[in-house]
């Protein structure tokens, strides 16, 4: 089973962008659904985009439009890149990994974690 390590999470402002990576360690990367989820504080962790093994997208409607996920199988990566923030993105984003593409955190059998980003207005 894979090993997931998120980075490229930091403080912007408003209207800025960032760019989240989740390196995977292991050979099976490619045979994986791939998502992101996030977690502002004392609220659940919340679907926020995903990515299957074809590379088919789901997105949150929240983050539709300016959110992007990307996966780079060779490299055993995921990207998320997130454009024009807005403070209520404000939270940790985990990685998660299962066979069957996540879409509810209660479906998910890997998890990295987490990386803190935070939007200021």
């Amino acid at each position: 089973q894979v090993q997931l390590v998120e980075s490229g999470g930091g403080s912007v402002q408003a209207g800025g962008s960032l760019r989240l990576s989740c390196a995977a360690s292991g050979r099976t990367f490619a045979f994986y659904g791939m998502a992101w989820f996030r977690q502002a504080p004392g609220k659940e962790r919340d679907f926020v985009s995903a990515i299957n093994q074809r590379g088919t997208t789901r997105y949150a409607d929240s983050v539709r439009g300016r959110f992007t996920i990307s996966r780079d199988d060779a490299k055993n990566t995921l990207f998320l890149q997130m454009d024009n923030l807005k403070p209520e993105d404000t939270a940790v984003y985990f990685c998660a990994a299962d066979f069957n593409t996540p879409y509810r955190a209660s479906d998910v059998s890997i998890w990295g974690q987490g990386t803190q980003v935070t939007v200021s207005s």
